[in-house]
């Protein structure tokens, strides 16, 4: 019997014959993210495992993996030798003070076990209610928990009551490098966020006014940088002034047009630093309509001075409720 938690992938199961590339990269990702804490990897099919950790690291190893993209799930689970009182013996204790409506569920991928899956499931869920009765009920449709039983075809079944929603999407470094136009504001964070969710490395550029805006306002947005790194698998961050460009632009040009000519102006330095640093992309976080600088007229605009790479526009459709619930979860509002 041992502790381990239980890794699902995502959307890596629709690939082909690079198939094999997604899983070495999402299995590096772990590794990465993990890293300072002892533990053991395994691969099994359509799943990994981490096994051999201290028990009193399992509440960190579960949050650190809830943040790498391409993970669909993780279990904390407890894993035995297939035997079918073993296997009962540990679900009844899993089953210990919790109280509600429950049902089993099992897989047997092992077809020699001793009992099909609906025979087990039926069994195991009749010693629970025969033991807990006074706590625990059967439902079958949306129970408050479900009992899981994986029985491998190694030898071994994983039995476990909980599964964690994570962050989905690919793993980062599978999809290129783009360069995120990141502010200090709420939305260019959260656009970071989304491509690293569809597995697109990240560097951040910033354009600073000093001193129209202040250090702080600089130190802010690397602080946002190491928080979506943790998303990203690391951030480099560049930092422009464009302090200069913008006194030009009020001295020569009408007030109506002086935002408009300071986002062409970002444009294209964002695309010479994207050439510097093989981005592939840039990233913004506009949103249509948002603002006046967020019109189509306005994006159209912005667009036209980029030469060879595609702005992306990940929260293009995105209500700003919606960004601030994502922000939130990221710990970036």
């Amino acid at each position: 019997m041992k502790n381990i938690v239980i890794i699902r992938h995502c959307e890596i199961y629709l690939k082909g014959k690079n198939r094999g590339y997604f899983e070495r990269l999402l299995g590096e990702n772990i590794r990465h993210a993990l890293k300072g804490i002892d533990f053991k990897y395994v691969k099994i099919p359509s799943r990994y495992l981490i096994e051999q950790f201290n028990e009193n690291d399992l509440d960190e190893i579960l949050d650190r993996l809830q943040k790498v993209s391409g993970i669909h799930s993780i279990s904390p689970a407890i894993s035995v030798k297939t035997d079918k009182q073993l296997i009962c013996e540990t679900a009844l204790n899993l089953c210990e003070g919790k109280s509600g409506t429950f049902k089993v569920e099992t897989n047997r991928a092992d077809k020699t076990f001793e009992c099909t899956s609906v025979e087990l499931s039926r069994e195991l869920g009749g010693q629970i209610l025969a033991k807990y009765n006074k706590n625990l009920s059967v439902k079958i449709k949306n129970p408050d928990f479900t009992v899981n039983i994986d029985i491998r075809e190694n030898g071994e079944t994983m039995i476990f009551t909980d599964i964690i929603k994570c962050m989905g999407g690919m793993p980062v470094g599978s999809a290129g490098k783009g360069l995120l136009l990141l502010s200090g504001g709420i939305d260019s964070p959260v656009a970071g966020y989304m491509m690293a969710k569809r597995g697109m490395r990240l560097k951040a550029l910033h354009f600073h006014s000093y001193p129209y805006t202040s250090e702080a306002a600089r130190e802010k947005v690397l602080d946002l940088a190491k928080t979506l790194s943790v998303y990203a698998g690391g951030i480099e961050t560049y930092i422009v002034s464009v302090t200069e460009i913008q006194e030009e632009i009020h001295k020569n040009c009408s007030e109506e047009l002086m935002i408009t000519m300071l986002r062409r102006f970002m444009m294209r330095i964002a695309e010479i630093i994207a050439g510097r640093c093989e981005a592939q992309a840039i990233i913004t976080g506009e949103s249509l309509g948002q603002v006046a600088s967020q019109t189509i007229e306005s994006l159209t605009t912005s667009n036209a001075v980029i030469e060879n790479l595609p702005v992306l526009r990940p929260l293009i459709a995105f209500d700003k409720l919606d960004i601030i619930a994502i922000a939130e979860k990221i710990n970036t509002f």
